[in-house]
């Protein structure tokens, strides 16, 4: 992971869930950044047991209360099981403190709805850890390439986020629709927030959507693949998403997005290359003067330092709050508008 240690007065923060791994990710880009893990706490024993080996000076919390009342901290970050993400970011707020959670921020439209009134009415960030654009230094580069015309006026998105399993069991929460958001929230989430960020849409809609259940009948509500077609004016989207990859791939997934202009083309192999260039972070753009090539494993990321900056400033340097929510909602209702693929 690409670190920057630039927080200019030390920022306290605390953890509360960890029910996903991303939050070692969470924690790790806001260390990176100068700030300072001060408590945690989550009611499995054994997370917390990882959690502790891994940050042994952070103080273990007796409860939530005891990390919501300590007016010292200045923001909380979580990976909690998706459908009490958002419950916990309004008690954050109400607190008087700013949320960093992990995707998807909100797994009902109610919940959203409750979300976008208590950030309004306290002013508090609720940023959303996309971690397929934010921690991806290839696909950070490539907006900047986007931002600054190298592909003229984008017209058209493809993303693939195809993950493995993994060897070891799930937790419960993980195969019900109703505590994990489902598929097209939990991963299409992802693939939904970098179609706002290359196209700069205020307007998209769900044109259509599907998922199904093909492989793992033990969990018949478990939907392991699924699609999205996104459009907005002038702009398609269209992704897919599935837990099928193969567990012979050097990764956790085989994870793509192309980038389709007026002037140009972008492909990004976030995580492998098949068969050619070792590692991850494979940028290839194609323009009138030929084709181009870039490793970015070492481009910086960015997000771990704006968001510090931006509980102290006040700002909105690390994510626009208005396309964080939009993001969330429109995966939301992704989710909710899919239709069922049967044979």
């Amino acid at each position: 992971m690409n670190r920057q240690n630039s927080c200019p007065m030390s920022l306290r923060f605390a953890v509360i869930g960890m029910n996903h791994p991303h939050i070692y990710e969470q924690v790790d880009l806001l260390l990176a950044a100068g700030a300072q893990l001060v408590r945690h706490y989550a009611p499995e024993a054994a997370l917390r047991a990882d959690f502790e080996r891994r940050y042994p000076h952070s103080q273990p919390a007796h409860d939530v209360r005891q990390i919501l009342e300590d007016d010292t901290l200045h923001l909380v970050t979580s990976a909690a099981i998706p459908a009490e993400r958002a419950a916990l970011g309004l008690q954050v707020m109400q607190h008087g403190k700013d949320y960093l959670v992990d995707k998807p921020g909100g797994t009902t439209l109610a919940q959203l709805a409750a979300v976008r009134r208590v950030q309004a009415e306290t002013g508090r960030i609720y940023a959303v850890y996309f971690s397929e654009r934010l921690g991806s230094p290839a696909t950070v580069r490539a907006l900047a390439l986007v931002q600054a015309g190298a592909v003229g006026q984008v017209v058209h998105m493809t993303g693939m986020g195809s993950h493995k399993m993994g060897g070891q069991p799930r937790p419960d929460w993980f195969y019900d629709p109703a505590r994990s958001g489902g598929l097209l929230n939990f991963l299409g989430s992802h693939q939904i927030e970098q179609f706002l960020a290359f196209t700069g849409s205020t307007t998209a809609h769900i044109a259509a959507a599907y998922t199904a259940s093909v492989h793992q009948p033990q969990h018949p509500q478990f939907e392991d693949t699924g699609a999205v077609l996104l459009r907005d004016g002038h702009t398609e989207g269209f992704f897919r998403v599935d837990w099928l990859t193969a567990a012979g791939l050097p990764s956790w997934g085989d994870v793509r997005l192309f980038i389709t202009g007026t002037a140009g083309s972008l492909e990004i192999r976030k995580n492998v290359d098949l068969a050619g260039r070792s590692g991850g972070n494979h940028l290839f753009h194609v323009d009138a003067a030929g084709v181009h090539y870039e490793d970015c494993a070492r481009v910086p990321l960015p997000f771990g330092a704006q968001l510090v900056q931006d509980v102290q400033q006040r700002t909105q340097t690390a994510q626009d709050q208005q396309r964080c929510f939009y993001a969330t909602e429109l995966a939301i209702r992704a989710q909710m508008l899919a239709r069922p693929l049967t044979a």
